[in-house]
């Protein structure tokens, strides 16, 4: 075995991420038939309890690799043509012209143009991704809004394009799959999540995941803490917090165990035919919400290891709360992270983020974790 679990340097790591300010931390890595799971700090600052290893979580855009395989399997049905224009599934909500170039596949793979939704639905995030000008306000104006996703879609869709369709780089935007959470219930004729439930979660066999019916995360979870780039000082919980803002595009509560358990079935051929895997696995360049350009697929992303091949997976962030799930190519090595804090990095005088301890500490987390 090249990088057998290595598990006091796994366990030094992840408390390292929690000396580095990271209130609370948990994981799971596997290495073929092995499994080490870990856990650092408290789920809750108040009371000092500490976080575990089997907490539910939100993970936040993770949910998105959910989605894009029930698009798939709908595919393989003969339902969805991944290269069939949207308006002709939903014409009335991507009219005209726009609805007669953007594809399905653009769609998965944010090459579509169409406008993230989040500023103008969070109008303290409007200025975004001019993070000076960002405030919190919003976060709470809406903790308990129910939102209409065809009006999310609406401010997404009337919103300057950032892109013409098919256009790369793409750039990500939630506006994309909440359009695919439509075509689900078009094609289905069910609601997106009993979908998502019966087509992906149950049949990969997860106990512990689910998208949520209110504000609330079920069993055991950790309290969510928000920062705002230093704006919210000290962070505030967010963990109760209706999450109908992005619905069954990012609001799944998960495990880290259930995370790798998914992700392997995954790239097994479990969850979707060899041939749509495949599909997901080809990538175009697109600009990420930190406006990095990564490599995507379709509801899936590569990141490269130094000479231990590919991993593929997914990372995901909500308001106090984020994941990241990843498994290299041939299923062998997997890791799932939670974490508890997001956006700790304060910003400068020119209104960019500045290094925190907290990414170098994830950092090595994820590479001891990854290539031992």
């Amino acid at each position: 075995m090249k990088n057998p679990l290595d598990s006091a340097a796994l366990a030094a790591a992840i408390e390292d991420v929690h000396r580095a300010g990271m209130p609370g931390l948990f994981a799971e890595v596997r290495d073929g038939d092995r499994v080490w799971r870990g856990a650092a700090g408290v789920a809750d600052v108040a009371t000092g309890r500490p976080v575990t290893a089997g907490m539910r979580h939100r993970v936040g855009s993770i949910t998105k690799t959910f989605t894009a395989a029930a698009v798939l399997q709908q595919v393989e049905r003969g339902r969805i043509g991944l290269d069939t224009p949207i308006g002709r599934y939903l014409p009335t909500l991507v009219p005209g012209e726009r609805g007669d170039a953007i594809t399905v596949r653009m769609l998965l793979n944010h090459t579509s143009g169409l406008a993230e939704y989040l500023p103008y639905a969070y109008p303290s995030l409007k200025a975004y991704p001019v993070l000076a000008d960002t405030g919190p306000q919003s976060l709470d104006d809406h903790r308990f809004t129910r939102f209409d996703p065809t009006e999310l879609i609406g401010m997404g869709v009337t919103a300057p394009a950032v892109g013409a369709p098919g256009g790369t780089p793409g750039v990500y935007s939630n506006t994309n799959y909440l359009l695919l959470v439509q075509l689900l219930e078009r094609v289905t004729g069910t609601t997106a999540e009993r979908c998502i439930t019966r087509d992906v979660i149950e049949r990969a066999g997860l106990r512990d995941t689910g998208l949520p019916t209110g504000p609330y995360v079920d069993g055991p979870h950790s309290r969510l803490y928000e920062a705002w780039f230093g704006m919210i000082d000290p962070p505030r919980d967010y963990s109760v917090y209706d999450m109908s803002w992005v619905g069954p595009s990012a609001s799944l509560v998960s495990t880290v165990s259930d995370l790798n358990r998914f992700f392997g079935m995954l790239l097994a051929g479990e969850i979707v035919s060899p041939s749509s895997l495949a599909q997901m696995q080809r990538t175009v360049p697109v600009v990420s919400q930190e406006g990095k350009t990564i490599d995507y697929g379709l509801g899936l992303h590569p990141m490269e290891g130094p000479g231990q091949g590919v991993f593929w997976g997914h990372g995901g962030t909500v308001w106090g709360g984020g994941a990241l799930a990843m498994i290299r190519a041939d299923g062998k090595r997997q890791m799932a992270v939670a974490v508890n804090l997001q956006r700790w990095n304060r910003l400068d005088s020119s209104g960019e983020p500045q290094p925190h301890p907290v990414d170098d500490a994830l950092a090595t987390l994820y590479r001891v974790a990854m290539y031992g």
